[in-house]
């Protein structure tokens, strides 16, 4: 059996941090510009959830999931579910009745139409849906009803040159298609431009570390709306922010 995570991140929840100060952040899935969420002061929920995917044991089938982590809801009410151990992303409509893998699904594999640790996801305007195929180095783009994922970031094997990422986990694409993402294992966050055939470090160039130039562990990811970058520095423990370089 492929690992979920690391033996250190076995156990990591993935849990949503809504708005932390007005600023939007969390470690299981990310937030654009335009998906922040806001609730009332006096919202409460009623105490028993309806099941609208898995539920009916560990398995692959459509009605089964195995070791879910990431999920996300577009503007139609569209469900996103990062399923793991399944190496495939499905998509489950608001009555739960429409099920369908938009990524992925056969089985763990290198090949295109594959992933391998499908821990965190992106979906678009369009929605495609950005992968981080973690376990693969890769993120793979799906375009909506596609057969197999195109490579937009990485897939040279694990390794620490600007063609490649290593163990990829949190991810957020912009309005120009340049895919942002937490390069974990090389304890830095890169980007690649739409076509790209190499990224560039964005923060995190000095190698591992504890100083304010360094990470350790570079997880999730987040952008708020003054465009600042906020890193989860894992084994740190904290938080980093980095504010936007004005010309």
């Amino acid at each position: 059996m492929v690992p979920i995570f690391d033996s250190a991140l076995s156990k990591l929840p993935t849990v949503k941090e809504v708005l932390w100060r007005g600023v939007p952040l969390d470690i299981g899935s990310n937030f654009t510009k335009d998906q922040i969420v806001t609730c009332h002061t006096n919202t409460t929920w009623i105490q028993n959830g309806f099941t609208i995917a898995g539920g009916n044991g560990r398995g692959g089938k459509l009605n089964q999931l195995r070791w879910p982590t990431t999920v996300y809801i577009d503007d139609d009410q569209t469900l996103y579910i990062a399923d793991v151990s399944n190496h495939r992303i499905l998509e489950v409509k608001y009555d739960g009745a429409h099920i369908q893998v938009v990524a992925g699904g056969n089985g763990a594999g290198n090949q295109l139409n594959q992933l391998r640790v499908s821990v965190n996801f992106f979906v678009d305007k369009e929605q495609s849906v950005y992968v981080a195929d973690r376990e693969n180095h890769r993120v793979v783009k799906w375009v909506k009803d596609a057969k197999q994922g195109i490579v937009v970031a990485g897939g040279h094997g694990s390794g620490s040159a600007l063609t490649q990422i290593s163990k990829p986990y949190g991810i957020i694409v912009d309005q120009y298609e340049t895919v942002h993402v937490t390069d974990s294992d090389n304890h830095r966050v890169v980007s690649w431009p739409r076509g790209a055939k190499e990224g560039s470090i964005v923060v995190g160039e000095n190698g591992g570390g504890s100083y304010a130039n360094q990470l350790s562990y570079s997880f999730g990811l987040s952008i708020d709306r003054q465009e600042n970058l906020y890193v989860v520095d894992l084994f740190n423990n904290r938080v980093q922010r980095y504010a936007v370089k004005r010309s």
